[in-house]
């Protein structure tokens, strides 16, 4: 769910109080965007989900930008169909656990 290699990279990268910062940045952003996918226009998804799917495996979450994966390469096979976003939320209320407890 968390590559804690990635985390440990960051942890190097930025030092552990910046580490704290990013990820609490992430989970803003992460939050804002999760909230607004439901209101967003179905040809502006695929954008959303390749955010979100970046965002996420940055910070290691390789489930949750693999579910934003999957919905974006769904989307572009067929634009007239709502992706899964329940699960994507699910993947990063999990994670948020997690990486809460870093």
């Amino acid at each position: 769910m968390i590559n804690t290699n990635r985390i440990d990279e960051l942890r190097e990268e930025v030092g552990p109080d910046d580490l704290n910062e990013v990820i609490e940045l992430f989970c803003e952003e992460m939050e804002e965007t999760l909230s607004t996918l439901d209101q967003t226009a179905l040809q502006d998804l695929p954008g959303q989900l390749h955010f979100l799917k970046g965002s996420a495996l940055n910070l290691g979450l390789d489930r949750v930008s693999d579910l934003c994966r999957a919905e974006e390469l769904r989307l572009k096979s067929d634009p007239t169909v709502a992706p899964d976003i329940s699960a994507i939320r699910q993947a990063y209320c999990d994670a948020r656990q997690i990486l809460s407890s870093l």
